[in-house]
């Protein structure tokens, strides 16, 4: 039976100001899963209020006190795998491995903010005055408006709001329409019952048909200093463009078109399963899934024959499903724009070796070789198990097809020579670079982020909480200055 969700503000859970709620589908089945408060403006206004009267008392807490909430809620989370595997599944049709991968990763997310709560913050700098002390400090912000995207829902739920908190900052956060649950409401019970202070982390939902008020009414409050989003490229230049309009920084995770290269040094059996992976895992509904699979001309006919048995053999449909590998879309809509882009291709000369039509939002594990330029799979991010093999003669042309995109988040290269992995990355022009390895990767204490239309920040260990702080100019003089009037 579909269950209800409220609001989540100033520690209290409460309904919409005008009453409306908004439905939260599963995407296998079609039924109403739960239903979640949607919000309006005034609502928006609330969280905002709440967020900044919090602000004072919880940037004044004692590091340590702090520290032991993200441990205590990084232990919370690790407890609750049955029930993010079944949030995921309903919600946002997630395989009961990535809901556990999600749990597990989004646990040390919470331990890695926990680490950099109490890590040395600041430095000393020579001053030109004689017995004068500079300082560099970190301060946070103020309120943080954050927006989760329902892909990896608690791995970026958690991320979305880790940092900001850690620096010292209150955080609103809109979570996706498509998985409300699992990138904003379960993440705000996990805090809320390790000790966070109500008003500290508030959680907005909305209908989709508002997401566009919601986001303006965040992002424009005085009171919000700062910004981060995780999603589509086109989503974050609107997010980018009213920050921006409003003078506030922001971080930007946004779309990629990955490729994993397969250099004529590979191990060609290693390099199929770790295609494999990147491609597929999570029916390629990853921002670093692997688009373009670049196989160097010697390998080719191996790979491909290698590969696309594999693909074949990969089970589609219910995410319950013990062995079920490529689950269903988020929507019936997603895999039919999937499904769109791979009959554009077709129908402009590309090839399909492996593939078919979607069922509902079930999207088989396709691949497509001779897609051209004309095509717009070729620019497009697929977000879906969907991948082009293109061959290549030389390491000149694998960089050059891997940066023939406006996207540079990520990249795989596969060979068993680190130096020669080493010399074509330093050509690839993307935030991120796995050596013998495959697209999809992430660790919380790494810099995560892209380049070109990729967006911009980083989160990640030390440096998410510089992207939440600001660096103030404190000095101290230790005797009288003499002034010329």
């Amino acid at each position: 039976m579909p269950f209800s969700r409220e609001l989540f503000i100033g520690g209290k859970d409460v309904p919409a100001a005008s009453g409306r709620t908004t439905a939260d589908v599963n995407p296998y089945t079609g039924d109403v899963y739960a239903t979640v408060a949607a919000a309006g403006p005034e609502d928006v206004r609330r969280a905002v209020d709440a967020a900044d009267a919090a602000f004072p008392a919880w940037a004044a807490l004692a590091p340590f006190a702090r520290r032991a909430i993200f441990l205590k809620a990084a232990d919370l989370l690790d407890a609750r795998g049955e029930q993010v595997a079944e949030i995921m599944a309903y919600e946002a049709g997630g395989t009961r491995p990535w809901a556990y991968f999600n749990v597990a990763l989004a646990a040390n997310i919470l331990r890695e903010a926990a680490a950099a709560i109490t890590a040395p913050r600041g430095e000393v700098l020579n001053a030109q005055e004689a017995g004068a002390l500079g300082l560099a400090v970190r301060e946070p912000l103020g309120v943080v408006a954050a927006f989760a995207p329902w892909n990896a829902p608690v791995i970026l739920g958690v991320r979305a709001v880790a940092a900001p908190l850690a620096a010292g900052n209150t955080v609103v956060v809109k979570p996706s329409e498509d998985a409300p649950i699992a990138c904003g409401l379960l993440v705000a019970d996990v805090l809320r019952e390790a000790g966070l202070p109500d008003g500290v982390l508030n959680v907005v939902t909305n209908d989709r048909e508002d997401a566009a008020e919601i986001a303006e009414a965040l992002i424009g409050d005085e009171r919000v200093r700062a910004v981060n989003f995780t999603g589509s490229t086109g989503v974050g230049r609107i997010i980018g463009e009213l920050a921006a309009r409003h003078l506030k920084p922001s971080v930007l995770e946004l779309g990629g078109k990955n490729a994993v290269i397969v250099l004529d040094d590979a191990d060609v059996d290693y390099a199929v399963d770790a295609v494999t992976f990147s491609v597929f895992m999570n029916a390629g509904q990853i921002c670093m899934s692997g688009d373009r699979i670049l196989v160097h001309e010697s390998l080719a006919e191996e790979f491909t024959e290698k590969f696309t048995a594999k693909a074949a053999s990969l089970r589609a449909g219910d995410p319950a499903h013990p062995q079920t590998v490529v689950g269903p879309l988020v929507s019936p809509s997603a895999a039919q724009r999937v499904a769109g882009l791979v009959r554009d291709a077709v129908a402009k000369g590309a090839e399909v070796l492996v593939g078919g039509e979607p069922e509902g939002a079930v999207h088989p594990a396709t691949v497509l070789t001779g897609v051209g330029k004309d095509a717009d799979l070729y620019h497009a991010e697929s977000f879906g198990p969907v991948c082009v093999l293109q061959t290549f003669a030389d390491d000149d042309i694998a960089a050059d097809l891997a940066n023939d995109t406006e996207n540079g988040l990520t990249c795989g290269i596969i060979t068993e020579n680190a130096t020669h992995g080493l010399a074509v990355a330093r050509r690839v022009r993307t935030g991120i670079v796995h050596i013998n390895d495959q697209s999809v990767a992430d660790e919380p204490h790494a810099p995560f982020g892209g380049v070109k239309a990729s967006g911009y920040g980083r989160f990640g260990g030390r440096w998410g909480i510089e992207a939440f702080s600001n660096t103030r100019w404190v000095t101290i003089a230790t005797q009288h200055a003499h002034y010329p009037f």
